[in-house]
């Protein structure tokens, strides 16, 4: 499909940090060329975030409140919460705000893992049910952000972060970005003893390696439940969504745009 020439500078609100939002923000614009006004929200907890299409805002917003007073001062017309998974605040804090202003609101959820033949998952529903899991069962690869990891303190673990922590913590620290490859991940659980993989449900492309790894080294996987997720339009792809954005656009003005 060709470039649309919007008739007024549209604004998209991106919520992202993910791989999927930033592969977002840049189809969207390639897709709907200047006229689509799109920013990219971060929370701020990498430094080093890679770069992205359009317009970055960083940091939060300060509760529903502070986002909706955002979406009316800034006058965006269309919202998408390409957050992770497991970014549960920020999620309730759009739908609330986009309700209140009437602003459309779409989810854009990435695939959940699906468990394969092999797959040896103990499934549970936080860090804490995760850590008591471990009871027994050896050195621990953990993956699940570094503000999950008190539960963990006292337990052989390896912790992989995105970047290094600013304060030491009481586990060895590898740091790195996916995607990954499932023969580096293979590696690495040889070469670090690793008996269990302890992970958050995550889904998408970028980490299911360690996932596939762990598979064919027989070894335990203790999967952390996504939390349940926002009501509304909820879509898995990028194509999917350009699409959505397409038809808001002749849709009705905003509540906090109308008069």
């Amino acid at each position: 499909m060709g470039t649309i020439n919007l008739s007024r500078n549209t604004r998209l609100l991106i919520l992202g940090g993910t791989g999927q939002a930033a592969a977002l923000a840049g189809a969207a614009l390639a897709r709907f060329g200047g006229g689509l006004r799109v920013t990219s929200s971060l929370a701020g907890r990498t430094s080093r975030p890679a770069a992205l299409a359009g317009d970055v805002r960083v940091g939060g917003f300060g509760g529903a409140a502070g986002l909706a007073k955002y979406l009316a001062d800034e006058g965006v017309h269309m919202v998408i919460d390409a957050t992770h998974p497991f970014a549960a605040a920020i999620s309730a804090h759009a739908r609330e705000a986009c309700d209140a202003l009437d602003v459309p609101r779409l989810t854009l959820a990435r695939p959940a893992w699906r468990k394969q033949p092999g797959d040896r998952w103990i499934e549970v529903d936080d860090a804490a049910g995760a850590a008591r899991a471990l009871a027994g069962r050896g050195r621990a690869f953990v993956t699940i952000g570094i503000k999950d990891l008190e539960p963990f303190a006292g337990r052989p673990c390896l912790v992989r972060l995105i970047e290094p922590p600013v304060e030491p913590l009481p586990h060895q620290i590898i740091t790195g970005r996916g995607p990954f490859t499932v023969a580096a991940e293979k590696q690495l659980f040889i070469e670090q003893r690793i008996e269990v993989l302890v992970t958050k449900a995550s889904g998408g492309a970028a980490t299911r390696a360690k996932i596939t790894a762990a598979r064919a080294l027989g070894l335990a996987v203790i999967m952390i439940r996504r939390p349940p997720q926002e009501p509304g339009p909820r879509l898995r792809d990028i194509p999917a969504a350009l699409d959505w954005i397409e038809g808001k656009l002749t849709t009705k003005t905003p509540r906090h745009q109308a008069g």
